[in-house]
């Protein structure tokens, strides 16, 4: 994701696009509530929607974890994906440097461990990209429409872009996508976070939740997560299928 600066408030930051960008399995763990790798375990198959340059797929299929990730450029030249995020980690950790009284630093401890840990995310990601592809480990694709079946995963996460980048699509955009992540799992959807790049909530949650449970049957609970980097993002939507 990257950083910009936005002219009207001098403590607000927002993202002029979705970048190449990427996390870790320990990170994840944390965005998304979940107690361990062995906890993982339980899940016969999960998706990471969009996957980005994470390692969370790399790291999975070291421990025998059946684990997909999706995303628009998946379709790309390892050396494009490679430098691109390059390319955005750099961009991400010099905006973010410039503002650091907006994150909260107890898991990074400085923006030189944040850079760190970008990069390990991406030289995992890369190195396990090429035998991913064979093994369709990693599958091209966008929201809101996804190209697997209904209910092909037991868990799907979602980080860092539904409502990350919400001001840049519309209300129909982001329900059709929370559909649709929901229609291709057969358990549950984790997303992460619930708050916009601004650090401001997403203003039409409420509406978006009744449209979910009224109209697709989709029930939802907002969870506290153990993971706060943006100051105030803290908390993770889990949606599951109206029983």
């Amino acid at each position: 994701m990257i950083l910009s600066n936005n002219d009207n408030n001098n403590h607000r930051l927002e993202l002029d696009r979705v970048a190449f960008y990427g996390r870790t399995m320990s990170e994840y763990l944390m965005m998304f509530g979940l107690d361990d790798i062995t906890s993982l375990k339980k899940y016969n198959a999960i998706l990471d929607c969009p996957s980005g340059a994470s390692s969370f797929v790399a790291e999975a299929a070291k421990y025998g974890i059946n684990a997909v990730g999706c995303d628009p450029l998946f379709d790309k030249d390892l050396r494009i994906l490679h430098e691109q995020g390059d390319k955005d980690i750099e961009s991400v950790v010099q905006r973010v440097s410039q503002k650091p009284d907006l994150y909260n630093w107890e898991f990074y401890s400085s923006v030189d461990k944040l850079k760190e840990l970008r990069k390990l995310a991406l030289r995992h990601f890369i190195s396990d990209y090429a035998d991913g592809v064979r093994e369709k480990r990693y599958i091209k694709g966008m929201l809101p429409r996804l190209p697997f079946g209904d209910k092909a995963f037991d868990l799907v996460l979602s980080g860092h872009f539904i409502f990350t980048y919400s001001y840049k699509f519309d209300f129909s955009f982001i329900l059709t996508s929370l559909v649709e992540l929901v229609r291709v799992s057969c358990r549950e959807v984790r997303i992460y976070p619930i708050q916009k790049s601004s650090l401001q909530p997403y203003e039409h949650m409420t509406k978006l939740l009744d449209i979910l449970k009224r109209k697709h049957r989709i029930d939802h609970n907002i969870v506290t997560v153990s993971f706060e980097f943006q100051k105030g993002s803290n908390k993770m939507l889990r949606l599951t299928h109206k029983k």
